[in-house]
């Protein structure tokens, strides 16, 4: 029997409704819509109302390729709203002659979640990163293990509940319920991280438009997390500044012209842009280097800077992966390695089977990862079959919000 996943991708520039279909453990994408972000900033609703629109556009796209209803979805978060800190539990093992059971594993998280959250704020990941018993440390899977006392320690992610609740706000207003929130960072690692890296240690980055997604991985797990405000956005925003052109074409300029290593571009190369004002200019494609160099250095930089405020600084041999659509400017891994001094890859999602033609790019490992969630977790995402009644439902919605 097969089993529908649906992942909510929500970023600052795009919206990916993925719809994917697991048989005997294989993940298959059935379904896509893909829409241009409106009213976020920096991974966090600014406008209610502007983004449930661009949402209800990408899952429309997305139910009528696959041919499905769904009721719930797997969600991206992101925002510099989301904040981590580790905790430890402890509690009694049960006497028995089973040892450590899933009960007891449950109390011991609860435990360590039973920290001072403020009212405003609220649990989104509760991760162990490893188990101790008795003084048995470094545990993976205490389940079955003798002792008297099991220790978890643990990596929580929190989020300002306004921010999740009008993200929330968004979907529930086409008729979608948030089933989780995932942090984009621990999605994409789902995406493009290798078993190996996990374990040796390795930081993955999803540099996407408005923020940088970081999730440090040793032992297997998430050790730490952390949302960094600066990304794609600030990158084109310096350019259009300094071309004093429209942010549509600095993009443009960006994708087509981009480059990080302006030490290797022909000085002599020009393009021609046009401005505001209407006179097209020539620009110098070493100049432009310049500028987006200087703009990543900086997020390297503040990726370094979180890196040793972690204490895992000279832990990291698998080195940084870097996805996000922010990952695919010319040279960017020799930025990462020069500053971090580790090495770097840019990453791609693996084992993506079905509509692939698409989804093959750093910009959807966020999308993908959430459907590898999904699937880890076998949960059901209740389909239906597509009869029209989806199309009607977004149809009334968007003419309850567009102006006559």
């Amino acid at each position: 029997m097969e089993e529908i996943v649906f992942g909510l991708d929500i970023g600052t520039t795009k919206i990916c409704a993925l719809v994917g279909e697991v048989r005997q453990g294989r993940l298959q994408i059935i379904g896509m819509g893909i829409e241009a972000a409106r009213g976020m900033r920096k991974g966090v609703v600014m406008d209610v109302n502007e983004t449930s629109i661009a949402v209800a556009k990408a899952i429309e796209q997305a139910e009528q390729t696959s041919g499905y209803n769904l009721s719930q979805a797997l969600v991206s978060m992101a925002g510099e709203h989301v904040s981590s800190s580790n905790n430890r539990g402890a509690v009694a093992i049960g006497r028995n002659d089973t040892g450590v059971t899933t009960e007891d594993i449950g109390r011991a998280l609860d435990a360590a979640q039973s920290i001072a959250v403020p009212q405003n704020r609220q649990i989104i990941h509760l991760i162990p990163r490893s188990y101790a018993i008795d003084d048995q440390e470094g545990i993976r899977n205490p389940l079955g293990m003798h002792g008297f006392k099991l220790e978890v320690e643990t990596h929580i992610v929190t989020a300002a509940t306004p921010a999740v609740l009008n993200l929330a706000k968004c979907i529930d207003n086409v008729g979608i319920q948030a089933h989780e929130f995932v942090l984009n960072a621990l999605a994409s690692g789902e995406a493009v991280l290798e078993p190996n890296e996990r374990e040796m240690g390795v930081i993955v980055a999803d540099i996407g438009g408005g923020t940088t997604d970081i999730a440090l991985y040793m032992q297997g797990t998430v050790w730490h997390t952390k949302v960094i405000p600066v990304g794609g956005y600030h990158i084109t925003n310096d350019i259009a500044i300094g071309l004093r052109a429209p942010y549509d074409i600095a993009e443009q300029v960006k994708i087509q012209h981009g480059d990080c290593r302006p030490a290797q571009i022909d000085p002599n190369f020009l393009f021609t842009v046009e401005p505001f004002g209407g006179e097209k200019i020539q620009v110098g494609r070493q100049d432009l280097a310049y500028v987006i160099e200087a703009r990543t250095e900086e997020i390297f930089q503040l990726i370094l800077q979180e890196i040793r405020r972690s204490g895992y600084d000279g832990l990291l041999p698998a080195g940084i992966v870097l996805t996000g659509g922010t990952a695919q400017l010319r040279g960017i891994t020799e930025i990462a390695e020069r500053v971090l001094n580790v090495p770097a890859r840019v990453a791609r999602p693996k084992n993506v089977v079905g509509m692939v033609e698409n989804l093959n790019s750093p910009a959807y490992a966020t999308g993908i990862g959430l459907l590898n969630w999904a699937m880890d977790e076998h949960e059901s995402f209740r389909p239906r079959p597509n009869n029209g009644l989806w199309s009607r439902r977004m149809s009334n919605f968007l003419r309850a919000l567009l102006p006559g």
